[in-house]
């Protein structure tokens, strides 16, 4: 089961606040889609007027599916059906009025399964058509008009979603599948295993070459094994401080594997415009 926003915001930024404004539901997906998908997840709102809620995000290195109402800033109402690629740095929507929206998250690779060269789609948003076995006008009447009720409508929601993403599969190139899920194994490990630091690392770990690696992943992930190890360790480190505890940088940058807190506070205002202290504070701002 994937774990609630709760117990792994890893990568929305204030989850506090998101929690407050925002239901956010994660869903598992049936073991054929093992090594492809990661989960579902789902989201619905309901904000006055005037209230909108801009989230940012510090994606993880994964492709998303998804359906539902668009970014309240494009001025466009209708339901809409989307691939959004590999995104490198940050990202914001801003919800308005009430909305939802149902999503895929694949495995670091996954995505592999279904396109030729994941790294073709880094930060941009398709339309799903592109996608082969994926057809966005039988996705969207399946899933019903925006005027259904969206916590009732969510459950047949997500079972459309994952019926449509199990044929999509079923009709996709078993060696393409094998490598995508081959790829997914070995992000893991960059995801899961501390004691994994550097390219070299996870080569040996997963007993693939380096230069096979990086090609793999470059076709099925869309970005460098070296990357995936960077960006996970920022995630953790985003969450380290969810809630708004205070925490030691030099003994969560030793923890990630970092030489010292001076390479951690590099890398995080690189990725998130401010340093690790001034994003704690600011998620204390908004917990109290």
């Amino acid at each position: 089961m994937p774990e609630p926003v709760e117990r792994d915001s890893r990568g929305i930024l204030d989850p506090w606040l998101l929690r407050q404004r925002v239901s956010f539901t994660r869903h598992p997906v049936p073991p054929v889609l093992d090594g492809i998908v990661d989960f579902v997840w789902a989201v619905r709102w309901a904000l006055p007027p005037g209230g909108n809620h801009r989230q940012e995000v510090l994606p993880h290195p994964s492709a998303n599916v998804s359906v539902g109402t668009p970014d309240a800033r494009t001025g466009r109402t209708a339901s809409e059906a989307v691939l959004n690629g590999v995104y490198l740095d940050l990202v914001d929507r801003e919800l308005g009025g009430t909305g939802w929206t149902v999503a895929a998250k694949s495995t670091v690779g996954g995505f592999g399964a279904f396109v030729d060269d994941v790294s073709a789609l880094r930060g941009r948003v398709v339309g799903l058509d592109t996608v082969a076995g994926l057809e966005a006008s039988t996705l969207l009447a399946a899933m019903g008009g925006d005027d259904a009720d969206a916590r009732a409508a969510e459950p047949a929601r997500v079972e459309v979603l994952v019926a449509a993403l199990e044929e999509a599969l079923a009709q996709a190139d078993p060696a393409r599948v094998a490598q995508a899920r081959d790829v997914a194994a070995v992000a893991r490990i960059a995801e899961t295993d501390r004691e994994v630091r550097r390219l070299d690392d996870l080569a040996a770990r997963s007993g693939t070459g380096a230069r096979a690696l990086q090609r793999s992943f470059a076709r099925c992930a869309g970005v460098s094994p070296t990357y995936v190890l960077r960006r996970y360790r920022l995630l953790e480190a985003a969450e380290a401080v969810r809630d708004g505890a205070r925490v030691s940088w030099a003994e969560v940058a030793g923890s990630l594997g970092y030489a010292d807190q001076a390479h951690l506070v590099r890398d995080f205002r690189a990725a998130l415009g401010r340093t690790p202290e001034a994003y704690a504070r600011a998620v204390r701002a908004h917990a109290r």
